[in-house]
This record gives C-alpha cells, structure tokens and sequence, in this order.
C-alpha cells in the first residue's frame, strides 16, 4: 500500500506543480483577475480540460508502449533456445 500512496503523492504534487504555471500563463495572456470568481471557474475549468486531453495522451502513449512490448517479447521468443 505504501507504493500507491507515494505515487499518488507525487501525482498530487506533479498536477499542482503543472497548474501554477498554467495558472500564471492563463492570467498573463488573457489578462484575467484572479479575484473575479468568474475568472477563476474558467481558469479551472480551461485546466480540467487541459488534465483530460492529457491523461488521453497518457493512455495512448502506455497502449503504445504495451503493445509495442509484447511484439517484442514475442520476436525474443523466436530467438531463445527450448
């Protein structure tokens, strides 16, 4: 149990480390105010967006990598002595 905590953990700190910098580029580039609480539910819902797309490009990326593994593992199969 303690793996997934400490993963989740630094999953945690990885989504807040990602969203300062978003935050800050949001605010610089359309100007937005940060006290205004419509401002804030577009910047977070502008984030949510951002977190989907890329866990979407996190699954593509691992079913790549999956698949890209087991053809692998299945040519070194061809090549190890029975």
């Amino acid at each position: 149990m303690g793996k997934n905590r400490d993963l989740i953990q630094i999953l945690i700190i990885v989504i807040v480390g990602m969203f300062i910098p978003f935050l800050g580029s949001i605010v610089i580039t359309f100007g937005l105010d940060i006290t205004n609480t419509n401002n804030l539910l577009r910047i977070g819902s502008t984030f949510v967006w951002f977190l989907i797309i890329f866990a979407i490009e996190l699954v593509l990326v691992y079913t790549y990598y999956i698949i890209t593994s087991k053809i692998a593992n299945k040519k070194m199969d061809k090549y190890k002595p029975k």
